[in-house]
């Protein structure tokens, strides 16, 4: 098993580690993707000022950024920001209430982080598509039990508010722990070969920098086995079998395998060059002909 803990992990920038992180985040991005399409759209959780209750204790934003300040909070607190891999949400958090602990110098110093691109095409894009199948149970409930389908057939009225903010907050930092990794595989392929990217990230060239760091049979190798998991995981086991029909999915397999294909790689590729378009800030000329020379990383 390959260690997420950097104050034990011999090699945090081994490619191997990197994969079995990647590996395992897989499998929990799934589960809590199940977790959330248990429940209902819920639109009116992500929109700003819809709740009197948050206006009233001077909070001006959406049900889900309260969810996220309270929560990225208490575990700034608990010095979760601090570790190389932990990016929150939420701006203007507390100091760590732990004193700090002594962290390998693992990454490049950046500002690269994809969390507004990753909260927003979570709440406009996936939400809507895995919970499809719980909304339009709510639509049938609502009817059969002679309730209007109105503008908010797709809201349970305060039902699950918290429950499916809970999910939302965990699907979010996991979506993000895993598309900020892109920054370990960007550190390890430079220092493997820092004459193959410098002149590259000299010139700020995106495509040349992209070409370098994509591996078009691995990302292939990667939908296939999300697929098998996504399958294998989105089904009911009764009396020690599966129900391998449709119907009995507990999630959308192919908005999971679409959530990466369409964002979560497209979007880690654009964190890995960004990165790498950091990874010369405040070197020398001197430092940069060294790191050419030698293939050793500063």
């Amino acid at each position: 098993m390959q260690s997420q803990n950097f104050m034990i992990v011999d090699d945090p920038l081994s490619l191997d580690r990197i994969r079995g992180v990647l590996n395992r985040l897989e499998d929990t991005i799934i589960f809590s993707l199940i977790e959330r399409a248990q429940f209902a759209q819920n639109p009116r959780i992500y929109q700003r000022g819809a709740f009197p209750e948050l206006a009233a204790v001077g909070f001006q934003g959406s049900w889900l950024e309260w969810f996220l300040k309270e929560t990225e909070t208490f575990h700034a607190k608990a010095r979760r920001y601090t570790s190389p891999d932990e990016y929150p949400f939420t701006a203007n958090l507390p100091d760590p209430i732990l004193p700090p602990l002594k962290f390998p110098n693992i990454l490049y110093p950046n500002s690269v982080n994809a969390n507004p691109s990753i909260l927003s095409f979570y709440i406009e894009k996936i939400v809507p598509r895995i919970t499809r199948g719980a909304t339009e149970a709510l639509a049938t409930w609502k009817r059969t039990h002679g309730l209007p389908r109105d503008a908010e057939a797709e809201d349970d009225r305060h039902g699950n508010y918290g429950s499916a903010a809970t999910i939302d907050v965990e699907a979010l930092q996991h979506i993000s722990k895993r598309v900020h990794y892109g920054k370990f595989v960007s550190e390890s392929k430079f220092q493997e070969d820092p004459a193959a990217f410098i002149p590259h990230i000299q010139s700020r060239n995106r495509v040349a920098l992209e070409a370098l760091i994509t591996k078009p049979e691995v990302e292939k190798k990667l939908l296939q086995r999300l697929k098998r998991k996504a399958v294998t995981y989105a089904q009911d086991i009764v009396d020690g079998d599966f129900k391998r029909e449709i119907a009995f999915r507990k999630i959308d397999v192919d908005g999971v395998v679409d959530l990466y294909e369409s964002f979560i790689i497209p979007l880690t590729k654009e964190v890995e060059v960004d990165y790498l378009l950091h990874r010369l800030s405040g070197l020398s000329e001197e430092d940069i002909a060294k790191l050419k020379r030698k293939n050793v990383a500063i």
